[in-house]
């Protein structure tokens, strides 16, 4: 099973929206075929699993990470490959978290005779798709903020200078976190005052580049929440044929820049202050097969999300700066009086990236 997360990883950056899935087949103690998906529509990993094991399949063993699918969707059902081509053992990591459709991949199976056990490695597969469990169980997408600052927690100076506060290993760590999120959101102020594309570029993957050739890197949605209408197709966040959704909170009687192709206008219900209301939002994302949404932005807009309780985890990296008093502070919650009222999270993990530090943090909402 250990060998069959870790070709599940092998489509960190190509499965979105499915989840990651690895299969290994084994015939008296012999590993006789493995595979793991590689991108939706294609294959599933028992079914690359069983092209490379063909007759070798029959009395095989399978270990699977996820449970096999049991419906006909963009490719037949799995479950019913493993029944064909003779195999007679299953063993699960997890259960499909989609709750109309778990545990009928296992019934199926046990139907056909096949022996199924469930819960193998669990915790370790439960990780490979926490966006995708997220989003099968509550509709919305898992939430990453990603912020970097000094070591007294500034991500600008006064004047507004930030380029490059953390380092250049930091920000080659940023571009694998991109590329495995199935969609980047931001605000307008982001796209304007940095002219942020929010792409993801292949040469600066570093060790990523070992999961995904090239041509099948597959760039996030780009979604900007821009309420105030103030973008404009000349930005260079346009300039890249990838999905864009602009979100507005409200539609105003103006003139409507022509968008190119790859651009998508919604309108979101808005809050009390005419900016969009992120309750609202997250669903609609959600019911667009967006698993994984990374939050870069500046603080006004992470501190919302934080305040609305809807980021799961956050990274953070830290620079070995001091930028003083003066510079402007990592994020702005206010209401904050007491100690008691303070957000509190659990460190997960902490290293070393370069000369700085990333922390990963899980909000106690989680």
């Amino acid at each position: 099973m250990q060998r069959a997360i870790e070709l599940a990883r092998w489509g960190t950056y190509t499965t979105s929206p499915n989840p990651m899935v690895g299969c290994v087949l084994v015939n008296e103690q012999q590993i006789v075929g493995e595979g793991y998906h590689v991108k939706a529509g294609q294959g599933h990993a028992e079914v690359n699993a069983l092209a490379m094991a063909q007759e070798r399949a029959q009395g095989a063993t399978a270990y699977v990470t996820l449970e096999p699918c049991s419906h006909y969707g963009r490719t037949p059902p799995c479950a019913r490959a493993l029944i064909d081509a003779g195999v007679k053992r299953v063993i699960i990591a997890m259960q499909d978290p989609n709750p109309q459709v778990s545990g009928r991949g296992i019934q199926l199976l046990e139907e056909a005779g096949i022996a199924t056990q469930c819960g193998l490695l669990e915790e370790s597969a439960q990780q490979l798709n926490a966006g995708f469990i997220k989003r099968m169980q509550t509709g919305l997408p898992r939430v990453i903020c990603k912020l970097a600052s000094s070591l007294d927690g500034k991500i600008a100076m006064k004047s507004g200078e930030s380029k490059w506060i953390t380092s250049s290993q930091s920000r080659q760590d940023v571009q694998r976190l991109r590329a495995t999120s199935c969609a980047i959101i931001s605000g307008a102020d982001t796209v304007l005052v940095d002219d942020a594309r929010f792409s993801v570029r292949y040469d600066e993957l570093g060790f990523g580049q070992q999961y995904v050739e090239p041509d099948n890197l597959r760039q996030p949605i780009r979604v900007i929440i821009d309420s105030r209408y103030r973008l404009h197709p000349q930005l260079a966040l346009f300039s890249q044929a990838s999905k864009i959704i602009i979100v507005r909170s409200q539609y105003q009687l103006q003139a409507e820049p022509e968008w190119p192709e790859h651009v998508q206008v919604i309108d979101v219900e808005g809050d009390a202050n005419g900016k969009v209301d992120l309750q609202q939002l997250l669903p609609v994302l959600g019911q667009m097969e967006i698993n994984n949404l990374l939050l870069e932005s500046g603080g006004n807009l992470a501190s919302a999300f934080i305040q609305a309780a809807l980021v799961d985890e956050l990274w953070l990296y830290q620079a070995p700066k001091l930028m003083g008093a003066d510079a402007i502070s990592l994020l702005a919650l206010p209401g904050l009086e007491k100690l008691d009222q303070a957000q509190h999270l659990t460190i997960k993990d902490i290293r070393k990236i370069g000369p700085d530090i990333r922390i990963r943090a899980s909000f106690a909402n989680e």
